[in-house]
């Protein structure tokens, strides 16, 4: 089963609108949207490829993140896994 697809201009306009009020949840359900699918786009909107997608595409392209990018993303997740093995250890 597909998913509904939506233009760009209306999911901009969903960001927008959960940004400025702070409550993406009433947004989503405002909207009869997925709160999840909401949250997905919030988070799709902060790469560089959501910024350059064309207005009238019919869907974002793929990301891949650079090398810096990736290597940032590795020590974050190294970080992330010592600090929580710390915790299970208290």
């Amino acid at each position: 089963m597909k998913g509904k697809r939506y233009p760009k201009e209306y999911k901009d306009q969903l960001i927008k609108e959960a940004l400025e009020i702070g409550n993406v949840v009433q947004v989503a359900k405002r909207n009869e949207i997925n709160v999840k699918t909401l949250y997905r786009w919030i988070s799709e909107s902060n790469h560089k490829a959501w910024q350059n997608t064309k207005s009238d595409a019919k869907k974002m392209g793929v990301y891949v993140p650079s090398h810096q990018e990736f290597k940032q993303l590795e020590k974050e997740n190294d970080k992330l896994k010592k600090i929580l093995g710390e915790k299970d250890l208290e």
